[in-house]
């Protein structure tokens, strides 16, 4: 692919697992293109990887799943990766890939404005921090591509393509609770975790009961001198615990068996999908999980727990929760449950709605992150997206994430063919007309959560289908679905013309052979004599 002064421009936000899986995508797929840079607003790599750091956090996905399909990782020593591993990973992967000279640091997009007229979004930055020491980092993974910052006009840039990879773990969801800033002691969010707070002997409050307070309150609690208290809202449905250590002769297989990896990768792609079949697809199978997750609960959490701990609404409407040693600290005389609410905190500690004032040293604010808002300003053909999301009544694209699509889409501006590709209003309302029409009578309308724009109105964050039908969705590019704007119209319409042929005698083909073996069969049948 040319390098000239013409090489379309790529900026990427986020140097998280999704802008690196993207950068790397991009450099198997076209070879040689460097004209793309990311920008990151903290000072390293890893995104959610980098800044959960909270005692226990880890992948609630097995890591050999989780982790890029072209590039499978042998060491691992666990079925799910902690956060140190996961982050190590990543920085791997920045450095095989070269991506380091691509990354601007402590740089934070503020704006994306698309010009029509020129076919290109208008971008300004600004600076958030210092720049800070990166060990890790060899002066070799630095050089060669002097060309990553923006242009000296100080804050802006240019880009033909223009990807989005902050992710939803993006903004950090505080509780609205009087007198959330008058606290005396020590009060962090667990996805801003205080490392300087030293815990022992302390009287720790721990406000939510999702999936970071059930890794992090098993491993704070395993000293006795922490006295730990969950302010619990309402329940979750809780999977057994399957996070364990692999055996030395399963890290060997890894290693020296050819297609292991690759095997026992799709092995973990099939055990997810039953697991959406078993709590998502079918109300009777969904009623038996969930009587399987209810004597999970009897039989690993203290019994005065039950009747609070099963949850009333139906199972997978809200996130599952994968035990991961949480009821069964229960257990222990530290650690203690609150369901009464929280009303209020003082300077003390936190004020129940029965109206008790229980004293803490230290709250850990366990609490989530806004996933219903996307943060950054970027104004389309006619509107902000913010607008756009708001006339839509909660978050509304057209095949949500894909790198590989991705991919396919950008590849005739890449290759000079197109100067740019618009999806259609129509094409976006038949795509979310059909996901809603998918949603309206499925479980995930049965509760409040976090999937849903307010905690109650339409649903945006889950697809509701299993992962093989969302990547049959996205297998090639509908580009009828577009307005695209062709360098040259005619070459253009003839290449679309000649796909189109080329599918229609696939089409033909394919019935074409499965008519002749059923006539041959039927032949078969017939001959008698």
């Amino acid at each position: 692919m040319s390098q000239g002064e013409k090489a379309p421009r790529i900026v990427i936000v986020g140097a998280g697992i999704g802008g690196l899986a993207f950068a790397i995508a991009l450099r198997r797929k076209f070879p040689g293109f460097n004209n793309f840079v990311i920008y990151e607003k903290a000072g390293d790599i890893g995104g959610t990887w980098r800044d959960n750091t909270y005692p226990g956090c880890s992948s609630d996905i097995p890591v050999h799943f989780y982790s890029l399909s072209t590039d499978l990782n042998p060491n691992w020593d666990r079925t799910h990766a902690g956060q140190p591993e996961m982050n190590e990973y990543l920085r791997a992967l920045a450095v095989k890939y070269r991506l380091l000279p691509h990354i601007v640091f402590n740089t934070l997009v503020t704006s994306a404005t698309w010009d029509p007229a020129e076919n290109k979004y208008h971008i300004t930055t600004k600076t958030v921090a210092p720049g800070e020491d990166r060990p890790w980092w060899r002066k070799e993974d630095l050089t060669g591509v002097k060309e990553v910052s923006s242009d000296e006009n100080g804050g802006r840039d240019v880009a033909h393509i223009f990807i989005s990879a902050i992710g939803f773990l993006e903004l950090i969801r505080y509780p609205d609770i009087t007198g959330l800033n008058s606290f005396k002691g020590h009060m962090f969010h667990s996805g801003s975790w205080n490392h300087n707070v030293d815990l022992q002997g302390k009287r720790v409050a721990v406000i939510g009961n999702g999936s970071s307070a059930i890794q992090l309150i098993p491993v704070i609690s395993k000293d006795p001198s922490v006295n730990v208290t969950n302010f619990c809202r309402t329940p979750n449905w809780f999977f057994p615990p399957i996070r364990h250590n692999y055996f030395q002769f399963q890290v060997w297989m890894c290693k020296y068996l050819p297609f292991y990896m690759r095997v026992y990768r799709w092995w973990n792609f099939w055990k997810l999908e039953l697991l959406y079949a078993l709590v998502f697809a079918n109300a009777n199978v969904r009623g038996f999980t969930a009587s399987v997750l209810r004597a999970w609960v009897r039989y690993a959490a203290p019994e005065k727990y039950h009747n609070n701990l099963i949850p009333s609404y139906p199972s997978g409407c809200k996130r599952l929760v994968l035990d991961a040693g949480y009821l069964s600290c229960l257990h222990r005389p530290n650690v203690d449950l609150n369901w009464d609410g929280v009303d209020g905190i003082s300077e003390q500690g936190i004020i129940t709605k029965k109206g008790d004032q229980l004293p803490f040293d230290v709250i850990v604010l366990a609490t989530g992150y806004i996933s219903d808002e996307y943060p950054l300003p970027v104004t389309g053909t006619h509107e902000t997206i913010q607008e756009y999301f708001n006339r839509k009544e909660g978050l509304t694209a057209y095949l949500g994430t894909a790198v590989e699509y991705m991919l396919n889409l950008i590849k005739p501006v890449l290759s000079g063919e197109i100067a740019s590709a618009e999806v259609t209003n129509t094409a976006t309302d038949q795509y979310n007309d059909k996901i809603q029409s998918r949603i309206k009578d499925s479980v995930f309308v049965r509760c409040r959560s976090w999937y849903r724009r307010n905690r109650d109105a339409k649903v945006t964050v889950v697809f509701p289908g299993p992962a093989l039908l969302f990547w049959w969705w996205l297998r090639k590019v509908d580009w009828s679905h577009y307005r695209v704007s062709p360098v040259d119209s005619e070459t253009w319409k003839r290449k679309m013309q000649t796909r189109k042929a080329t599918g229609t005698v696939l089409v033909a083909t394919c019935l074409g052979v499965i008519a002749a073996f059923f006539g041959f069969r039927d032949l078969r049948t017939l001959k008698t004599w």
